[in-house]
C-alpha cells in the first residue's frame, strides 16, 4: 500500500505536502442520535449512521487532519473533477459484530489495496491506506450501535475516495476528499431463492486495457440501463460476456462448478485479466475451496470430495455444453454485498435457458457451504487464518 509524501527531507529543508495521519483525527459527536430500525426493516445502502470521516488534500498543505463529524453534505465546487470526469472510486466492506461483542472487519487490507490500485489507475494524490483503515476502525467502533445484532446482518462500510480539483481543464485532479459513510444492512437480495441471469454481449462491462480491474465509480453507470432491460424480460442479474468468454454476474463475481471425469469438481471463476474486479469474496472463495478437505471443511460437503479451484476463461459455449452433459452441477456469484448467492438460471437472446439444478433451500452445495464458512469467520464463529480483524 502507498505509504504518501510528506516526509521530512533533512539538511533544514522544508517537509513536502502533508501524509494523512489518523493519530491527528478529531472527534465530533452528532448533538442528537437517530433512531437504529429494526433489523427486519434494513434495505441495502438506504440509510446512513449518525457519522462520517472525512479528510481533504491539496497539493500545497497535504492532507488535513482527518475528521470524524455528524454526517451530512459535502460541500463541491461545480467545476470539480469527480463531477466532470469520474475521478471517483470507491471500496465495499463490512463490521460484523460477533457474540463475544468483538468489532470485525473481514480482510480489510486487501479492500485497502485495491483502492490504492484504484487511485493509481485514475491518478489521483498519493494515499497511506494503512493510515486509512486506522481511521477506519476508529469510525466504525463509534458506530457500533448501528452493526445488528442478527446473523447474516452487517454495519456496510464505504470508503470514498474523489477528485475535487476545480477546472474544466482535461487532466488528474491534484485535489481529493476522502470520506467514509456506514449503512445497517441485511441480505443484499430481499427473497431467499435463486438468481437468474441474462447473458449479454451486445453490452460490454469491460474490455483489456480498460478499468473493470478496478473499483470506479465510472464503471457502473453504464451497467444501469442493460440491467433495467434484463430486469423487464424477468432476470434478477446481468450475466456480462466479451464475446463469448463470460466475465461477471451483475456487480459480482461469476464461479461455476463442473464434474470432472474422475469425479471430483472443478470450481471455476474467469482469471483476473484486467476485465475482472478482483473481488475479496472471490479471492476467499478459491483459498477456502482449495482448503477444503484439508485445512478445513466446507459445510455439507464430504471431506474425501477434492474441489479444485480454477482461475481461467469460461465462455457461455462451455456452460451450455457442460448443462447439456450433465457435468454443470452448479453456478454462483460472490461479492462483498451478497456474500454468496445461487444461480437457477441462465439465459441469452436466441438460445435456449440454460436450467441448473434445483437444490433444497436457496444454495447449490458448494455456495451453501462457502456462505457458512465466510459468515461463520465474518462473525468470529469460526476462525481461519488473520482473515477476522478485531477492531479494538
Amino acid at each position: 500500500m502507498a505509504n504518501g509524501s510528506g516526509t521530512p527531507q533533512g539538511n533544514g529543508h522544508a517537509a513536502g505536502p502533508a501524509p494523512l495521519d489518523a493519530s491527528r483525527t478529531t472527534v465530533t459527536l452528532a448533538a442528537s442520535l437517530k433512531p437504529v430500525p429494526p433489523a427486519e426493516e434494513l434495505v441495502f445502502g438506504k440509510i446512513a449512521t449518525d457519522h462520517m470521516a472525512i479528510a481533504h488534500y491539496d497539493p500545497v498543505n497535504g492532507w488535513s487532519a482527518p475528521e470524524i463529524k455528524p454526517y451530512g453534505p459535502l460541500m463541491l465546487d461545480p467545476l470539480s473533477s469527480c463531477l466532470q470526469y469520474s475521478t471517483s472510486l470507491f471500496e465495499g466492506m463490512k463490521a460484523y459484530l460477533g457474540a463475544d461483542d468483538k468489532v470485525r472487519l473481514f480482510r480489510p487490507e486487501m479492500n485497502m489495496a485495491r483502492m490504492d490500485r484504484s487511485r493509481e489507475r485514475i491518478a489521483l494524490p498519493p494515499v497511506d491506506f494503512n493510515e486509512v483503515l486506522k481511521i477506519i476502525k476508529r469510525f466504525v467502533k463509534l458506530e457500533e450501535r448501528w452493526i445488528p445484532r442478527v446473523q447474516g446482518h452487517s454495519l456496510y462500510i464505504r470508503p470514498t475516495l474523489i477528485g475535487t480539483r476545480a477546472s474544466l481543464g482535461v487532466g488528474a485532479s491534484d485535489h481529493a476528499t476522502l470520506y467514509v459513510i456506514c449503512s445497517p444492512t441485511g441480505p443484499y437480495f430481499r427473497v431467499a431463492r435463486p438468481l437468474s441471469l441474462k447473458a449479454v454481449g451486445d453490452y460490454v462491462r469491460s474490455w483489456p486495457g480498460g478499468t473493470g480491474g478496478y473499483k470506479l465509480s465510472l464503471n457502473y453507470a453504464p451497467t444501469f440501463h442493460p440491467q433495467t432491460v434484463a430486469n423487464k424480460e424477468g432476470y434478477d442479474q446481468i450475466l456480462w460476456l466479451l464475446g463469448d468468454k463470460i466475465t461477471e454476474a451483475g456487480a459480482m463475481n461469476f464461479f461455476a462448478v463442473l464434474m470432472r471425469d474422475d469425479g471430483d469438481w472443478d470450481v471455476v471463476t474467469p482469471s483476473v485479466d484486467g476485465t475482472i474486479l478482483p473481488g475479496v469474496t472471490r479471492h476467499s472463495c478459491l483459498e477456502l475451496t482449495g482448503a477444503h478437505g484439508s485445512e478445513i471443511s466446507l459445510y455439507g460437503l464430504p471431506s474425501n470430495l477434492k474441489l479444485h479451484p480454477q482461475e481461467r476463461d469460461i465462455t457461455f459455449t462451455e456452460l451450455e455444453e457442460a448443462s447439456a452433459s450433465g457435468k454443470l452441477l452448479e453456478v454462483f456469484v460472490v461479492g462483498t454485498a451478497v456474500v454468496v448467492a445461487s444461480v437457477e438460471k441462465i439465459g441469452a437472446d436466441g438460445k435456449k435457458d440454460i436450467v441448473l439444478q434445483r437444490y433444497e433451500g436457496s444454495f447449490g452445495p458448494v455456495a451453501r457451504g462457502l456462505y457458512e464458512k465466510i459468515t461463520g469467520i465474518q462473525e468470529g464463529r469460526e476462525q481461519f487464518r488473520d482473515w477476522s480483524v478485531v477492531c479494538e
